[in-house]
């Protein structure tokens, strides 16, 4: 019975991190705009695309995984021997689980994106990579740039 109750924990803490990793995730595709972005002022540049390339985008890196990996994994290792043995299984099961849970949390936010090269009409030539999200472009398409703050998108 108590097996079944830290089967149970182990279970429930292992969808909570899921769903806590997956949310972290904001969108950075063109179409995508961020709180703080709404009702600035951007410069906008128009240029032609002259080359598309896809790319990986890492996934977040925060203490969530890693914290929650560890809790899970001294929860699976505290059922493990007793006493001294036990001690350790729970401390190996911790650090397991940290570097587990971190890896889970790169993975699942992981995102696929392209990088644009856009000639501008003024003769400068950007690379901007971003979310593979919403819009459809391709080499020799027409494109707005749009910069603010450091931050720049490839929309149409």
């Amino acid at each position: 019975m108590v097996r079944d109750g830290k089967a149970r924990r182990l279970a429930l803490a292992a969808s909570v991190v899921a769903l806590v990793s997956s949310g972290c995730a904001s969108g950075l595709g063109g179409d995508t705009y961020s709180r703080d972005e709404v009702r600035r002022t951007m410069t906008v540049q128009y240029g032609t695309v002259e080359a598309v390339r896809p790319v990986r985008i890492e996934g977040t890196k925060s203490p969530v995984g890693t914290v929650a990996g560890a809790a899970i994994g001294g929860i699976a290792g505290s059922g493990v021997g007793e006493g001294r043995g036990q001690a350790a299984a729970t401390v190996l099961g911790a650090v397991v689980g940290g570097l587990a849970g971190s890896a889970v949390e790169e993975g699942v936010t992981r995102k696929p994106g392209f990088e644009f090269t856009v000639r501008l009409d003024n003769g400068q030539v950007l690379a901007v990579v971003q979310e593979a999200a919403g819009e459809d472009i391709r080499p020799g398409d027409r494109v707005r740039v749009l910069r603010e703050g450091g931050r720049t998108r490839v929309t149409r």
